[in-house]
């Protein structure tokens, strides 16, 4: 069996890998992309993920490659496969990751539900769409957008151009995606995890509240989601994971319109924020399933540990070195939270921790959550 999993990507994401990987036995390594990462416990090199001869020597050192982001470009994750390197997800799939328009097309192709959409490379197609859509959209690059960067809501054709000139400074076409606004009651998210293999596990599909472009909470199970929505979600998630090969964990961000339908807005293919409750809240957690999958180890249970589960992120915070300082008191008044920290300088807008409680009691659980993420916050 291979037992060496390199991580490309020292974020949280991989930091939240490591007890996963202790547990298992498996041997962790990360490549970050600086020192003093969330994930430098199990740095073993620091480079730059965009540098092919930094990669490909850091592949000589593990079994199999995996991520805690999408951004490793497409040359350099072609050049592992050819030399015969374990990527998980690989690139044909990463590639839906990376590019939304790209993202947007496929799901088309696979007949699965979208907001109505268009690629427009000019401030005239952009009006055009608008036209045709109320005189509101929303416009998003192609690249690079998360946590609500690289997306804007727009209600005229040029409020776009800077978009459009910087595109075409960069010597491409210059194209935007550009969605219809999606008039929903709230967003869900879907996980899955799948094996080279083909085997799927499928989680609860959950609610998850945003503030800011960034998400804030997520309760899981999705409240009333139980019978035909539930069912939907997971169907929805695993006809992406197959249609377009995902292995390891995915993440299928999900609109309930305000008629009962439910659109993909983005997908993400790691281990993902809507995931955090994982840990504590379900039999197998997604850092421990991602590693599952990715080694082709047959997949756990998904049943979650209590009736409602609830994260809370931790946004912003107090001064450096501070956050520490109020962990007394959090775990004095709410004892039955369970606190994680990323070892990240607070900043306004930056997620920097998370919070997480069970129950029976949805209205006790939100309170303990929020209560215990204020107390990091204030």
């Amino acid at each position: 069996m291979n037992t060496t999993v390199g991580v490309i990507g020292g974020g949280q994401l991989a930091r939240m890998m490591i007890p996963a990987a202790v547990n298992l036995g498996i041997e962790l390594r990360v490549l970050a992309e600086g020192e003093g990462m969330s994930a430098g416990l199990a740095a073993v090199q620091v480079g730059d993920y965009r540098d092919r001869d930094v990669v490909l020597a850091f592949a000589e050192s593990v079994d199999v490659i995996t991520f805690d982001h999408e951004h490793v470009p497409q040359e350099i994750l072609r050049e592992l496969v050819s030399r015969g390197v374990a990527v998980h997800p690989g690139p044909d799939a990463l590639l839906y990751a990376q590019d939304k328009l790209l993202m947007r097309q496929r799901l088309t192709e696979l007949g699965l539900p979208v907001p109505d959409w268009a690629r427009v490379e000019t401030a005239a197609e952009l009006g055009e769409f608008l036209a045709g859509h109320g005189g509101r959209a929303v416009v998003k690059t192609a690249r690079g957008g998360y946590d609500g960067k690289g997306v804007r809501l727009v209600s005229h054709e040029h409020e776009a151009d800077d978009w459009f000139a910087a595109l075409a400074e960069d010597g491409n076409a210059g194209a935007l995606l550009v969605e219809e606004l999606v008039d929903f009651r709230r967003e869900l998210a879907q996980l899955v995890a799948r094996r080279p293999s083909g085997q799927i596990a499928v989680w609860p599909v959950v609610e998850t509240v945003q503030k800011g472009g960034v998400c804030a909470e997520v309760i899981a199970p999705a409240p009333g989601s139980e019978g035909r929505l539930e069912q939907l979600a997971a169907d929805i998630a695993v006809r992406v994971a197959e249609g377009v090969g995902v292995t390891g964990m995915l993440a299928v961000e999900l609109f309930e319109t305000s008629d009962g339908r439910l659109l993909v807005n983005e997908l993400a293919m790691r281990p993902h924020n809507s995931g955090h409750w994982t840990i504590e809240g379900s039999t197998t957690s997604q850092f421990e399933q991602h590693l599952r999958a990715v080694l082709d180890l047959p997949l756990g249970a998904t049943d979650a540990r209590d009736p409602w589960t609830v994260m809370v992120n931790i946004i912003g915070g107090p001064g450096v070195g501070a956050l520490s300082e109020r962990f007394p008191a959090a775990f004095a008044a709410h004892p039955s939270v369970k606190v994680h920290t990323y070892g990240k300088a607070p900043r306004p807008g930056r997620k920097v921790g998370h919070v997480t409680a069970g129950g029976s009691d949805l209205d006790d659980v939100v309170y303990q959550t929020r209560a215990t993420a204020a107390i990091f916050q204030d």
